[in-house]
Parts: structure tokens; sequence; C-alpha cells
């Protein structure tokens, strides 16, 4: 799965791991609003957690400068792009609605219609570029220099004509998918974010951008259906969101997360990444940080309003978090309904395991055979009688009921000593 899945490569680093980066901030994206901070209230501030200013993409809230914003309407510069030596097969729209509407539809089931993104494509047809694509020297996990500078250049040069930058927040670049090797044999597609170094457009930093490459096809017949994922995955890195999957694969996450696994059946976000998103009101989250016990109620994250989130810091950077994931919305592999709890570190490098889930029914093999998924953590959700424990830390967490009815209400206990 480490082989599958797609890598974000962002400004100044370079590693032999599948991440590399070091986001500066500071830019702001075109429109110049960039990442808003999570609701927040007094009580959620101990929730707030935050890592070292080095983490590469952190997990902790706020999201910094630097990103696009992922709220309101967003404008998806996209542009389809050739080379001499990979010419665009057919029409470049058919390559666009290979993507489209989906993703703009994925992301408004899973912000609760808090996001519009719109996709604009001012130049219909195959961009050509002025050199074949091999001149360029676009590797997988390659640094933004000297190569993609020099293509990003180039796409600017040959789009500026017909194009004003300043009208979008980020960049989707859809190279032709016979540019490269098979996504069987390796996965070029990656996202700059946060880039202050990148090349100038209009008087605006091309700064947020994602490239995807070849079709994420793993001959299982859903390419139809799921091929476009893999670009929600990268624009998620545009919003601020880090890669959940490590070199070992998706076995931290899981299918929980699209940045965790984007290939095969659909999946939505953590509901830790919606709040880190703006898409969760401050009523929506718990911070239980009183001792004893306290009980909340937590209504499925695929559905639209009451609370969703309840997070246990454990230290300023860390914490544990817990939501109710059921199969609706964007969640389609879900087969065993329950609350999902898992640690959360901000002090951990984007590709390294800031997010870990906590599986209820450890080595069971799962209980999904869906293509593409891991199926050990399918089953990780906890129900009714069940409860996660961290004893050296005094935390307990019991889920102590569902509702009946319509209302797919659980109730949890948070015990702290």
């Amino acid at each position: 799965m480490a082989a599958l899945a797609s890598v974000t490569v962002l400004t100044l680093a370079v590693s032999t791991s599948a991440d590399s980066g070091h986001l500066t901030t500071g830019t702001t994206t075109a429109t110049g609003a960039g990442p808003i901070p999570p609701a927040r209230s007094a009580a959620l501030a101990p929730c707030m957690i935050s890592g070292r200013t080095d983490v590469q993409m952190s997990e902790g809230v706020p999201t910094p400068a630097g990103y696009s914003r992922s709220t309101g309407t967003v404008r998806a510069l996209t542009l389809m792009i050739d080379f001499s030596d990979a010419p665009g097969p057919g029409s470049a729209l058919d390559r666009f609605r290979e993507f489209f509407p989906q993703t703009r539809e994925w992301f408004r089931t899973s912000s609760y219609g808090r996001l519009d993104y719109r996709a604009e494509t001012p130049v219909n047809g195959w961009l050509r570029m002025p050199k074949p694509f091999r001149a360029y020297g676009t590797e997988r996990g390659a640094p933004f220099d000297p190569g993609y500078r020099d293509l990003v250049q180039d796409i600017v040069a040959a789009a500026d004509p017909r194009v004003d930058f300043r009208r979008y927040d980020f960049l989707n670049v859809l190279m032709t998918p016979n540019a490269g090797p098979s996504a069987l044999d390796t996965v070029l597609s990656v996202t700059f974010a946060g880039n202050t170094e990148a090349p100038v457009a209009d008087g605006v930093p091309v700064a947020n951008a994602s490239f995807v490459y070849s079709r994420q096809d793993d001959g299982s017949g859903s390419y139809d259906r799921t091929g476009y994922r893999v670009l929600p995955h990268e624009n998620g890195h545009v919003f601020g969101l880090p890669d959940l999957y490590t070199q070992e694969g998706g076995g931290a996450v899981g299918h929980w997360d699209i940045m965790s696994e984007d290939w095969g059946a659909n999946n939505d976000l953590l509901g830790w990444h919606k709040w880190k998103l703006g898409w969760l009101d401050a009523t929506q989250v718990g911070c239980a940080t009183a001792p004893g016990t306290t009980e909340y109620t937590l209504t499925p994250l695929a559905r639209a309003g009451g609370p969703k989130l309840v997070f246990v810091p454990v230290s300023p950077k860390t914490g544990y978090a817990v939501e109710l994931r059921t199969r609706a919305g964007n969640d389609e592999t879900v087969c065993r309904p329950g609350v999902l709890i898992y640690r959360v570190d901000a002090d951990i490098d984007t590709g390294m395991g800031p997010i870990r889930v906590y599986d209820s029914h450890q080595d069971s093999g799962g209980c999904t055979r869906s293509p593409n998924v891991h199926a050990e953590l399918s089953d990780a959700p906890f129900k009714p009688g069940e409860d996660f424990r961290d004893p050296k830390r005094g935390i307990r967490i019991a889920v102590a009921g569902a509702g009946a009815g319509a209302s797919g209400e659980y109730r949890v206990l948070v015990s702290r000593r």
C-alpha cells in the first residue's frame, strides 16, 4: 500500500521516505485569504494542541498561514497539460471529467456544504509544455528544484496569456496520463503546499499546487467511480492536512481518512480534520479535561448537525479523539459502525504517523474484503460495553450505549483521574 499512496512534497526538504518537506509560513492564497482558525471557545483552549515550529504539516490547531482557506467559495484553477513526447490522448476536457464534478461533490459532502469548491478551466485544451516530459526530470519525492520549478514556470508562461492567476486560490495540474509510469509502478502525484518560494504569476506566488499524473486504476473495474479520489487527497494538503499513511502503508489509520488511503472505495476525513478545516462549530466539539467521569453524546460524523467530536488532551501536543462513524455520506466501506478512537500527535511529521487509530478487535482480520481497504482496522470502532484505557494517564473512554430510533446517537463516558 505504501507504493500506491499519493505523496506530498513540500518546499526546502528532501527525504528517502514517502513524504518530505518543511512548511514555511507567511504566504496567503491568491485571493488573500488563508486558512481560518477552527471553531474555538475558552472551553476548547486546552484541546488546541500544537507542535514544534519545524514539524512538517503538523496536526496542531490552528493550521498555520500559507495554505488555502477551506471554507466558503474556493476557486481551483485546473489546467490539463501534455508534452511532445507524451501528447494528451483525446480531449483535455475528458481528463477534467475524470475528476469533476466528483471532487466538488466529495468536498461538499465532507464539509456539510461549508466548502464551495469550484474548479475552473479557462484553458479547455491540452496546454503543451515547451520541453519533453523526460527533460524536466520530475520524480517521486523530488524537491521543488529544479525540475518542478522549471515545470511550474513553463506552465505559468504558457497559461498566463489566458489566465489571471489572481482569481484563484490554488492550482490543479492534471497531467496527461501517459506521462510517466503507471500508478501501479510508482505514484508521482504530488502537492506543493505553503510554498513561499514558488514562481510568481500575475503578482501572486503559485504557492499551493497539486499535480496528478497517471490513473490510479487497480484493475478492479472501479476506476470510473473511485479514480478521482487522488485529487481530494492532494487538495487536502493544499488545505494543510498531512499524509496519514506511513512507509508501511495504511496501517496507522486504515481507510478512516482519505489522507491515509485514497485508492478504492470512498471514505471521509476524520472529525479532527473537519475541525481543523473549519467545518465544525464550537458546540460540536467537546474538550474532556475535567477529572472524574463526564458523559458526552455523539452523532454520526457523516450527518450534518449535532455533536461530532470529543477530544481528550493528554499534553499540550497530544490527545485522544473520539467520534462516531457509520456507513453514510462519503463513508462507503464502514462494516462495523461505532465509536472510533485515535491518538493525535501535533509533534510528528507528515507521513510518520501523526494519527493512530486504536483497534477494538486486534488481530481479527477486520470485517471488509473491499479492494484497497486496510482490512485489519476496518472493525476498529468500539461498540456499547467496550472501552479504551490508558492506565498510565488514568484515562478511560467507554461506549455507554447507542440511542434508539433514527437519531443514531451514541453515549460516551470519559473518565480522568
